[in-house]
């Protein structure tokens, strides 16, 4: 595999991390108020911890998380807060399409 194919599947597997809505909305509360523990992932995403740990995992293995241990509990925090910026982008993209489709729909 060439150096840039190699460049596309890192950030493919970047992506992939991302790629889910309960992982979206942990790094989302990641950002809002840096360090979170997982009991309080567990609450916002409405899942058990087992899968949210492994959601955290998953983040943690492309590189988007770490975590740091206190007693019983876990916290994560972002480890790349750009991440952001990309979901600003999504956001853009997201309203051009509505607009889009609102301009179909009112030419029926």
């Amino acid at each position: 595999m060439n150096k840039k194919m190699k460049i596309y599947e890192m950030r493919a597997n970047i992506l992939k991390a991302m790629a889910h809505p309960s992982r979206l909305m942990m790094i989302d509360a990641m950002s809002k108020g840096g360090e979170v523990c997982v009991c309080d992932l567990v609450d916002l995403v409405g899942s058990d911890q087992s899968t949210v740990s492994k959601h955290l995992g998953i983040l943690k293995q492309a590189g988007l998380v770490e975590d740091r241990k206190e007693g019983q509990k876990s916290f994560y925090r972002l480890t790349r807060p750009c991440v952001m910026d990309f979901f600003g982008c999504i956001e853009r993209v997201m309203q051009e399409n509505l607009k889009e489709q609102q301009k179909v729909l009112a030419e029926r």
